[in-house]
């Protein structure tokens, strides 16, 4: 057991999720004891197929477990077989104003539709997609928007609420349930953090569907990372949530990054090298802020979970190393001392050091995919 995963079991970190029935997106499981989901969404022309198709191997490379797509016009739905078919992760169809086109996604091979209950139109509309979605094998997400209700709802409170957005959201569940299409999830999505918290509270003590977090429309790449942080974290922490989009104004690989960065922070998830470093000063014994960041970009490749620290002297560096994988602690003279599950093993210098680390990492990731991978074949 690697000390990252030694220190999530601890009591004082245990996270108690909120019971859900699963359902599934294509491959893979939402909901109950299923890992909790990494998305993201295209940002390119759907029509432009080749682009998008692009776009979503990068995401697939980056660790995102479903990606949505934009589905506005029949262009796209068209494009969308040979997207579907070149992805190697679940599409979700994102369907706004015209039913038809989830119909026709649902036929391109859509994993999943998520349709807007405030925009699509009628009942009778919504129970055409209903019937595409079960004919095709696809589960839906009823996704509910603050800036996107209906407007009997608007009149009825005024303006956007957490009662609000619950009420659209149960109103639109109950068409799939009694037209007895279950597999769904629900989103309750604000740009407020605030309301959005609210909402999901509200929503998860009313039903027992998987739920889509996210702060919607967050923002750029460092203000949306911290609100959606404090949003989607607060979520988590509180046990509620089984699949997770950080909307960012940015690249959507970063969407990603920060996805499993959160979760990770919460001990639900673990992806990927998780660095713990100091935020540096007049002791370091090395440019610990450089370091980190050649490190993060060279070990961006490693999908294994494991802990590193990189502290910069040795006032905290041994006791943040006893947690971790693997550490370095900066010394004197120009050298440190490289810590192996907790332990002293040996000193490094630091002119080659980003270089050792790396190498020590690749290794121990190596080790860790032979263990798993004999364990699995002695369980079988």
């Amino acid at each position: 057991m690697t000390a990252e995963a030694h220190t999530s079991v601890r009591p004082w970190r245990a996270i108690h999720r909120r019971p859900s029935r699963k359902i599934r997106v294509g491959k893979v499981e939402v909901g109950g004891d299923a890992p909790i989901t990494v998305q993201s969404m295209t940002n390119t022309l759907t029509a432009d197929a080749k682009a998008t198709i692009e776009q979503v191997r990068q995401l697939e490379e980056a660790g995102c477990d479903i990606v949505r797509v934009s589905c506005p016009d029949e262009e796209s739905t068209a494009a969308f077989h040979a997207i579907a078919k070149a992805a190697t992760v679940p599409l979700v169809a994102d369907i706004h104003f015209h039913y038809k086109r989830g119909i026709e996604a649902a036929q391109a091979g859509a994993a999943c539709l998520r349709i807007n209950p405030g925009n699509i139109g009628n009942a009778s509309r919504v129970r055409d997609v209903i019937q595409a979605a079960r004919d095709h094998g696809c589960s839906m997400r009823i996704g509910v928007n603050a800036g996107s209700l209906e407007r009997d709802l608007l009149e009825r409170y005024g303006e956007p609420c957490p009662d609000a957005m619950v009420e659209s959201a149960l109103r639109h569940a109950r068409i799939l349930q009694d037209h007895d299409f279950h597999e769904f999830k629900i989103s309750v999505k604000a740009s407020d953090p605030f309301m959005t918290v609210a909402a999901y509270q509200q929503l998860a003590e009313q039903i027992d569907c998987p739920l889509h977090l996210g702060v919607t429309e967050a923002g750029a790449l460092r203000t949306g990372t911290v609100k959606s942080s404090i949003g989607i974290g607060a979520m988590l922490w509180a046990g509620i949530g089984d699949t997770i989009r950080v909307s960012l104004a940015a690249d959507p690989v970063e969407e990603v990054k920060v996805g499993f960065d959160i979760l990770k922070s919460l001990g639900l998830r673990h992806r990927g090298v998780n660095i713990i470093a100091c935020p540096s000063c007049a002791r370091q014994g090395f440019n610990v802020i450089q370091t980190v960041e050649a490190l993060e970009a060279r070990l961006a490749h490693i999908s294994t979970p494991m802990s590193l620290s990189i502290i910069g002297c040795v006032v905290n560096g041994p006791g943040e190393a006893l947690m971790t994988d693997l550490g370095f602690t900066g010394g004197g003279k120009g050298a440190g001392m490289v810590y192996v599950a907790g332990k002293q093993h040996h000193k490094q210098d630091n002119e080659g050091m980003v270089d050792h680390i790396v190498g020590l990492v690749e290794v121990r990731a190596a080790e860790i995919r032979a263990a798993e991978a004999e364990a699995l074949q002695a369980a079988e």
